[in-house]
């Protein structure tokens, strides 16, 4: 199957990206915007994104006027009756994209296939539309497109069997990794992605810790490019929203129903750096609080004495009265604070990557000694993030339910491991793919950590996979691969 003309329908952002990638990969594009207005739109967005490739040394002068010299723009889609590929960029609406593919299935030749870019519609619902559904399939890049190294390649139960290596031909082409997976809601990326932005919206919903605290455990701690709240106003709470939307429809489960927040700011039209405000924007800078007046500590728990090491250097006492009293976090640090006769000095610390320390309070913890136990912190190079004493704490409360969620994709046979590991990394951004994370942090850890966390949230998804319980109790540390 040869692919040497293509369209693409809808120049926004999105569409105009991949309108350049196809010219880049030195195929001939066709354009369609609504109107003359869209049009000129999609043209600079076409302009300004080759100009910046340039700027940055990744495109020749003399070959941006090649790539765009290959891209017709046109208001008619009359004008795509000979491309071989057709891929639509239009609004996440169902309606809309039915009602284009059904036009686009009377103007095309038969043999054209139709693509659909959809981040989480059915690609099933939107080839039923049609009178070739054999014929259309998920191609959905990521934004920006020329940037981005991923394209998931969506095939339904009636693609045609010639369709989907070809569509996965054409991605190595333009210089893509493609990643082939079923057509269910939020494909692999934004099925794994976007449960825990939303389960770290409900997090600062309940009060286990504040927006920046949960961002920097996650950037700082776990290694991401982005805290949950960061990225979820790049994406735009409007889009996160509608994803959330699409997966709590199809599975029903309350995890992916939108967090009350969430709806809130999209009401409110609060989408995030589209608008200018979303989790972020319009605030004052906060005020560095004054230190504390702690001298003395003491650590308990494992670990303890290289922090206490730490405290000494830094030139702080260690004492059997002291200030604050720092317990290494192995369990509820409610169970360590009740046996002592001041419960209240207590504060438990989870040093998380060498950069972060969650310092939890307990509802026994006095504000004096969980301000202190910050402060010594910060003192010793730690970045504290406060939070309350439940199962997790914040950066294993959010970081297991999305490694469990990756085990039970590729256990119903969604997508091999390798190629969810790509996926993660490639539109994602993420130093490591679930499986790779996994593997590092030990599936014991992860398997005790979730059943940590199904005991104290009785929270279905968080029970260990199958799988990953099986493994455990066999003793192997790796997942196994073909």
């Amino acid at each position: 199957m040869a692919f040497e003309m293509v369209g693409v329908v809808g120049l926004g952002t999105m569409g105009a990206g991949i309108a350049e990638v196809f010219a880049r990969g030195g195929l001939r594009v066709i354009g369609v915007e609504a109107d003359a207005d869209a049009l000129a739109r999609g043209r600079g967005h076409l302009e300004r994104s080759t100009q910046r490739a340039v700027d940055r040394g990744k495109l020749a002068a003399g070959d941006r006027d090649e790539v765009l010299g290959r891209i017709t723009l046109t208001t008619s889609r009359e004008d795509l009756r000979e491309a071989d590929l057709v891929v639509e960029a239009i609004p996440e609406v169902l309606g809309y994209k039915t009602a284009l593919m059904n036009d686009l299935d009377g103007i095309c030749k038969p043999e054209t296939v139709l693509a659909t870019n959809t981040s989480s519609l059915s690609v099933t619902a939107i080839a039923a539309a049609t009178g070739r559904p054999g014929r259309v399939v998920g191609l959905h890049f990521f934004n920006p497109a020329p940037v981005m190294r991923l394209a998931e390649v969506v095939r339904t139960v009636v693609t045609d069997d010639d369709v989907v290596p070809a569509m996965r031909e054409l991605a190595v082409r333009l210089g893509k990794t493609a990643v082939v997976v079923g057509d269910r809601a939020g494909f692999v990326v934004n099925r794994l992605l976007l449960p825990y932005l939303n389960h770290a919206a409900v997090l600062m919903e309940q009060g286990v810790a504040g927006r920046d605290d949960i961002d920097a455990a996650m950037r700082d701690g776990a290694g991401l490019p982005m805290g949950p709240f960061q990225l979820l106003d790049l994406i735009g709470l409007d889009t996160a929203y509608e994803i959330m939307g699409v997966l709590f429809d199809e599975t029903r489960d309350r995890r992916h129903a939108p967090a009350p927040v969430l709806r809130e700011l999209v009401s409110a039209r609060l989408l995030g750096r589209k608008s200018g405000r979303g989790f972020y924007g319009d605030e004052p800078r906060p005020h560095e609080p004054a230190k504390s007046s702690v001298i003395t500590f003491d650590v308990a728990g494992q670990g303890g004495d290289e922090l206490a090491e730490r405290l000494g250097t830094a030139g702080f006492k260690r004492s059997a009265e002291p200030d604050v009293l720092l317990r290494m976090a192995d369990r509820p640090v409610i169970e360590h604070a009740v046996q002592l006769s001041d419960p209240s000095r207590l504060v438990g610390v989870h040093v998380v990557g060498g950069r972060v320390a969650e310092v939890v309070s307990t509802v026994l913890t006095s504000p004096e000694a969980a301000f202190a136990a910050a402060d010594l912190m910060k003192v010793i190079g730690l970045a504290p993030v406060a939070c309350k004493d439940r199962a997790g704490f914040v950066v294993d409360a959010l970081l297991y339910p999305y490694l469990n969620d990756a085990v039970r994709m590729y256990e119903s046979g969604y997508a091999p491991i390798d190629e969810i590991d790509s996926a993660m990394r490639l539109g994602c951004g993420y130093p490591a793919g679930p499986f790779e994370t996994l593997e590092s942090v030990g599936l014991d850890v992860v398997r005790d950590g979730l059943r940590a966390l199904y005991a104290e949230y009785r929270e279905p998804a968080f029970a260990p996979a199958p799988l990953l319980d099986q493994l455990v109790t066999a003793g192997v540390r790796t997942f196994p691969r073909p």
